[in-house]
């Protein structure tokens, strides 16, 4: 306290004190907010909405400026000279020259020497916005981008204006270099050209296959007309090839192919009428048109064109090179095949059929047409290949094509998937090389839904009870249907495809007569499955192209994959068991015997005996025939039976000496060499697997027994027909003596013979051709009364080699 001078009073002391300090308000001017505190921490790394604005407005002006920049320093290049396009080179693989490919077919024409509707048929089928729009098609290319992003392939997204800039200006080439400069090039060809010759250079750069290109070229290599006279369903063709000129040439394609044209020739004439540019009326009254067959290039003569051509689609369908690219010029293809070879196997084809055929005195004769592949089996290297008489008289590959039955050749691929999936007969035993099965001719299959399965075997023949090894030597089919409905109808289809035949083969279908050769496989496919056999299991799709380079440039090719399609040891048992079809002088393929080293093999013949096939292949060699039977005027598939003089067809017939003596040639110094033995040893001679009871009993009895009832099968003979040469019984191919009385789709029991045949290996292969089939199997109606100790003297009539009404035979 202290005291007032004045009134004496007391007053409060008012001595200094610390003042509280307030943080002054941020002023608030005409009623607005408090200014928003500074942000910090990790708030302070977002940008601001000012900042975004003003950085996406940076981004524009620097994508405008470059857009411009690039349009300014991107010049339109000179167009592509039809003078200056390269020819292609083909290689052997020992690097001289097959032929050379590349002379440029080019006719330029105006615009109004295009019809009107060959025009529109373009525009449907490439761009139906061409006049309505700019040089590029931004919603195009965006859902092109989203597909392949998918996985769904390089999808299309161009617009009529950047094909012509790409054709005319740059290459085929998928970078993303060649696609920015198109781009840019497009642009500016669109603001300096008007819409009416950007069509016109479209439509006179475009290649549409057999060297045509330009729609002038293209309609006189199609229809032998001008472009000026094109009608609507010519324009909508040739505006189909656009899209896979050599896979849309209705004269060569495949019946897919074929189909897949006709697909896309309705499509652009929908497209048509969609754009008003066809009416209803015009477009119900268009047909299909008539293409001018193919006109020969004498640089693609005998088989060179289908070398070639099997290459290109090789790289094609691989996506290596676009066929347009290809047409182009400037490229060195090095091709799998052996010079050497490839002469071996033509020569084989000329003298072991061509030379016996006289299509003046035997109509039939010109019917006969053959194929072949023969195959690496260690790399999947095809090493030749004959396409037919020549590539310029008949086009159609018969290597490659897949229209006819594969027939009994596919019991192979039933026998490797009955092993592969341990299969059990109907009574529950595991198959195996000795099990016994039914092979009474038009026996019902056990175990199967709906109508039973009841095909013939050749000749209507039953065999009674006989062992698996015995009915593939002699390729009985009531044995073999029983035997995929053992397995599963789905897994011996899934062994197939995983043995290389591709899952889109024609007829290739769950169904009871798959392992009878219904589906239609080609030559080459067959030589990959018996490949992969051959090569412990290990499948690799068969390939002929070995190197492509352009002016020194190296152009990656696919890998060649190896995939374990099934165990080895399966691979090895069914490969023991082929032996025996060749072994066994009673087996249809006896005549591959000839050759002298370990043969392995099936033959096949189709329904009406159509086509006839042998599939043969040594540890280092696998190779394929057929001969098929085409109507030389309509194409018809038809009979081979008569083709030589011959009355009857078989795979053990011509196409087994077409193998033997190409064999022969190719395999000519290389040493001998022994498959792998399975790991049962391969021993399926000895006593068969006997059921516990009969679980499936036949319908129709075979008429042979023995002395305690059951039936019996013949037993294998010594000699083959005609030539007297001894071959040796193969594994399996002793006589049969059931036991049981089982009749069932296994059962009964088969004893061997008391001693191995003494027999000769044959030195040299028949020195006549066979005029049919061998002839002295005997049909068993009676049996012996006990196991024959010695083996019989006369040959077995060559085992069932057809199937009649179910598609597809034996052989």
């Amino acid at each position: 306290m202290s005291e007032n001078a004045q009134s004496g009073r007391r007053t409060p002391s008012t001595g200094l004190r610390p003042v509280k300090r307030f943080k002054r308000a941020a002023p608030v001017t005409g009623g607005g907010k408090p200014r928003r505190p500074k942000r910090t921490g990790w708030r302070r790394l977002i940008p601001t909405w000012r900042m975004s604005l003003l950085g996406l407005a940076a981004a524009l002006l620097l994508g405008v400026g470059l857009f411009v920049l690039g349009v300014t320093l991107v010049k339109v290049p000179d167009a592509h000279a039809a003078a200056t396009a390269q020819s292609n080179t083909w290689l052997y693989a020992d690097g001289s020259v097959i032929t050379r490919t590349g002379q440029t077919n080019r006719q330029n024409v105006s615009l109004d020497k295009v019809s009107p509707a060959a025009q529109h048929a373009a525009l449907a089928a490439e761009d139906r916005n061409f006049y309505h729009e700019g040089a590029v098609n931004v919603q195009g290319l965006l859902r092109a981008a989203v597909n392949t992003a998918k996985g769904a392939g390089t999808q299309g997204g161009s617009t009529i204006t950047q094909q012509y800039v790409k054709n005319t200006y740059l290459n085929q080439k998928q970078s993303v270099t060649r696609k920015v400069k198109e781009l840019f090039i497009a642009i500016k060809v669109d603001a300096t050209e008007s819409k009416d010759d950007v069509l016109s250079g479209y439509l006179n750069t475009s290649y549409y296959g057999r060297g045509a290109y330009g729609i002038q070229a293209a309609a006189h290599a199609y229809f032998g007309v001008d472009a000026s006279a094109l009608n609507p369903a010519q324009g909508a063709y040739l505006a189909t090839l656009l899209n896979a000129p050599s896979a849309y040439d209705v004269a060569t394609a495949t019946p897919a192919g074929k189909q897949n044209a006709v697909n896309r020739w309705n499509y652009v004439l929908d497209g048509m009428v969609k754009e008003g540019w066809l009416s209803a009326e015009e477009r119900s009254a268009t047909t299909f048109p008539d293409v001018k067959d193919p006109q020969p290039n004498p640089g693609l003569s005998g088989q060179t064109g289908y070398l070639v051509n099997e290459a290109t689609q090789y790289l094609t369908s691989n996506q290596v090179i676009s066929e347009t690219e290809l047409a182009k010029g400037g490229y060195t293809i090095k091709l799998s095949i052996d010079p050497a070879r490839q002469q071996a196997l033509q020569d084989s084809v000329q003298a072991q059929l061509h030379d016996t055929l006289n299509p003046d005195k035997r109509k039939k004769d010109a019917a006969a047409q053959a194929g072949a592949v023969s195959v690496d089996p260690k790399t999947g290297a095809v090493v030749a290949l004959y396409g037919g008489v020549d590539y310029v008289k008949h086009y159609v590959d018969n290597a490659t094509r897949r229209d006819y039955q594969a027939g009994s050749t596919f019991k192979a691929i039933a026998l490797a998937a009955a092993f592969e999936n341990n299969a059990k007969t109907q009574d529950g035993r595991t198959v195996t090389p000795r099990t016994v099965y039914d092979g009474t001719s038009g026996r019902k299959v056990r175990g199967g839904k709906g109508t039973p399965y009841a095909p013939p075997n050749e000749g209507d023949r039953s065999y009674g009870q006989i062992s698996l090894q015995q009915a593939t030597d002699w390729s009985v089919n009531s044995a073999f249907a029983q035997l995929a409905q053992d397995t599963g109808l789905q897994k011996v289809k899934d062994t197939g495809i995983a043995l290389g035949l591709p899952g889109s083969t024609p007829g290739l279908d769950p169904v009871p007569s798959i392992p009878l050769g219904a589906a239609t496989p080609s030559v080459l496919d067959m030589a990959g499955v018996y490949a992969a056999l051959d090569n412990g299991g290990k499948q690799i799709t068969p390939w002929l192209v070995q190197s492509v380079d352009r002016e020194g440039e190296a152009v990656p090719l696919p890998a060649h994959k190896t995939t374990q399609a099934i165990s080895t040891d399966t691979a090895n048992q069914v490969t023991s068991m082929l032996q025996g079809v060749v072994n066994d002088p009673g087996g249809t393929g006896w005549r591959a015997k000839a050759l002298g080293r370990p043969v392995a093999g099936k033959t096949g013949t189709t329904d009406d005996q159509k086509s006839v096939w042998f599939v043969g292949y040594t540890p280092e060699l696998v190779t394929s025939v057929a001969l098929f039977g085409q109507d030389p005027g309509s194409g018809a598939q038809v009979s081979l039976s008569g083709v030589g003089g011959i009355d009857g067809a078989a795979g053990g017939q011509f196409p087994a000496q077409i193998w033997t003596s190409y064999m022969k040639a190719a395999l000519k110094g290389v040493p001998v060499s022994d498959f792998q033995t399975p790991a049962d040893g391969g021993d399926s001679s000895g006593a068969t697997d006997l059921p516990t009871a009969p679980s499936s009993p036949s319908s129709t009895p075979s008429t042979g027994t023995g002395s305690n009832g059951a039936s019996t099968a013949p037993a294998a003979p010594t000699t083959p027909p005609g030539d007297g040469a001894g071959a040796g019984a193969g594994a399996g191919s002793g006589p049969t003596t059931p036991a049981g009385g089982s009749n069932s789709g296994g059962g009964g029991v088969t004893s061997p013979p008391t001693a191995p045949p003494a027999t000769q290996q044959p030195t040299a292969p028949p020195t006549t051709r066979p005029t049919g089939r061998p002839t002295g199997r005997p049909t068993p109606s009676t049996g012996p009364t006990t196991a024959p100790t010695t083996q019989p003297t006369t040959q077995p009539t060559g085992g069932s080699d057809t199937l009649t009404g179910a598609g597809a035979n034996a052989g």
